[in-house]
């Protein structure tokens, strides 16, 4: 908590502002819902100390961070408009923060591009700008995790959606797993694609399988 909260405070002053009051609290109660099992702390963290290792890849550095920190602000599984919902919390949170400095150098669009960035982690368009690419790979790093991480994130996304029968849950898993496979590519970050890629494709494929014989043996 201490190491995430040190975080928090360094990304804000790099970018010369003092973070709203009781934000970072609200954002960690937020990650440690009951409800949630991998869209948590311990998720963020990843994402953070993933994102360490391809800091000269960003453009915006600072924003990516706050980006990841509100990019599962709001998740509630049962909900389609989770990363509109986060995005608008960012948007909201830092215009305000910007509104009420006097900097002359603050950037005007800066919270446009945060709330944009929060939208991009729906996975679902095609990404040309740097620092999206590189957020949603982020986002994305757990498929590439070692093995066992990779079980535990499994059965944590299982958790979350504790209340779908287990037949249908199969079926919709096992959608999402082919959809990453049948990209050409799942990381669009040179330097992560070299890292995780095949690793990613490896997990995939072992949890479709352990699906697709669930579902003979059924």
């Amino acid at each position: 908590m201490k190491k995430l909260a040190q975080r928090w405070h360094d990304t804000w002053s790099s970018l010369e502002l003092l973070p709203p009051p009781n934000l970072l609290m609200e954002l960690m109660h937020s990650y440690s819902e009951p409800h949630r099992f991998y869209h948590t702390l311990q998720h963020l963290g990843e994402c953070l100390e993933l994102l360490d290792a391809v800091t000269p890849l960003a453009e915006r550095l600072p924003e990516i961070q706050l980006a990841l920190w509100f990019h599962d602000a709001i998740y509630d599984p049962q909900r389609q408009d989770n990363e509109e919902l986060s995005a608008n919390w960012a948007l909201i949170c830092i215009d305000q923060t910007c509104a009420n400095e006097s900097l002359s150098n603050l950037d005007p669009k800066m919270a446009h591009r945060i709330h944009d960035l929060v939208l991009a982690t729906k996975h679902d368009q095609v990404l040309l700008a740097t620092d999206a690419q590189l957020l949603v790979d982020v986002d994305l790093g757990i498929l590439g995790a070692d093995e066992d991480r990779f079980s535990e994130y499994e059965l944590q996304v299982r958790q979350e959606y504790h209340w779908v029968p287990e037949a249908d849950f199969r079926v919709g898993r096992s959608q999402i797993l082919k959809y990453f496979l049948e990209r050409s590519a799942i990381y669009g970050t040179p330097w992560l694609a070299d890292q995780l890629e095949l690793k990613a494709r490896r997990n995939l494929e072992n949890s479709l399988l352990i699906i697709e014989t669930s579902d003979r043996d059924h």
